[in-house]
């Protein structure tokens, strides 16, 4: 059963409604009682396989974008890994990524030097 979307003419408040048959007459506002109400264009989303969105996230053309330079740019790729995969991260995943990014109001620590032994992965590299 499809899901309906509607704004009311008259207080312009937006209702969703579960439209168990095609005909239904238009719905009442739940805020002012009208039934003047425009059906809207709703969004709509195609879904996908757990596989699928994984192996949109190991495309090699995904991380093009990303700069392992830029903390900021790394931030965004890892906000978008935590939403793609759905995997609960931690009360302070969105606090860390914010502060990796360096977003103008710390004093610019790393991503790397929060991490115990970060550093130390290219000290031999010279």
């Amino acid at each position: 059963m499809p899901i309906y979307e509607y704004r009311c003419n008259t207080c312009r408040n937006r209702l969703a409604v579960l439209a168990r048959t095609v005909n239904a007459p238009p719905p009442r506002c739940e805020r002012c009682g009208r039934s003047d109400v425009t059906r809207l264009l709703s969004r709509f989303a195609a879904p996908r396989s757990e596989e699928a969105r994984m192996e949109a996230l190991a495309d090699p053309s995904s991380l093009a974008q990303v700069d392992e330079r830029d903390p900021k740019s790394v931030a965004r790729w890892m906000q978008r890994l935590g939403r793609e995969t759905g995997a609960d991260l931690g009360d302070g995943f969105e606090e860390e990524i914010e502060r990796a990014a360096g977003d103008g109001t710390g004093d610019g620590e790393s991503a790397a030097e929060s991490f115990p032994g970060a550093n130390d992965a290219g000290a031999n590299d010279e």
